[in-house]
């Protein structure tokens, strides 16, 4: 009699345990979030070449990452990730003193991308620049060359 309770017992627990398996899973499925795919971008118009006055810059957004593009007081535009190598702050341009800063640990780079001063560890990634008919194109530089 004994061996038939614990066998009862034992299909009685793995069927409700299989029922909780059933019940759980698709409401676990629901609630998880499904993975974005990133888009795949190569270049992106950031706009007229009149939005961005000398000695200033301007965030765009590059896919899902955020760019600085920094038009310097010799008309030259250059563009960067704006994300601080240290910990991904965002960083900025400082017109007074002519560099990209990061204020979340003071890190400071040139107008090259370089880290000049601070905790970061490497100089930011640069984007290609052109213009073509008064608008900005930044492009991501290729892996090639």
């Amino acid at each position: 009699m004994a061996t038939r309770r614990k066998f009862l017992n034992y299909v009685l627990t793995g069927g409700v345990i299989g029922w909780l398996g059933t019940v759980l899973y698709p409401v676990i499925a629901y609630l998880k979030p499904p993975p974005l795919a990133e888009a795949n971008v190569n270049s992106i118009k950031a706009g007229p070449l009149t939005d961005i006055p000398l000695n200033s810059s301007k965030i765009i957004k590059f896919g899902r990452k955020p760019v600085i593009l920094v038009r310097t007081e010799q008309n030259d535009l250059r563009a960067f990730a704006a994300t601080c190598t240290h910990l991904d702050c965002i960083v900025q341009y400082r017109p007074d003193t002519k560099q990209i800063w990061c204020a979340c640990h003071n890190g400071v780079y040139d107008l090259k991308g370089r880290n000049v001063s601070g905790p970061p560890p490497r100089p930011l990634d640069e984007f290609t620049v052109n213009i073509i008919d008064d608008d900005i194109i930044v492009a991501q530089e290729s892996e090639n060359g």
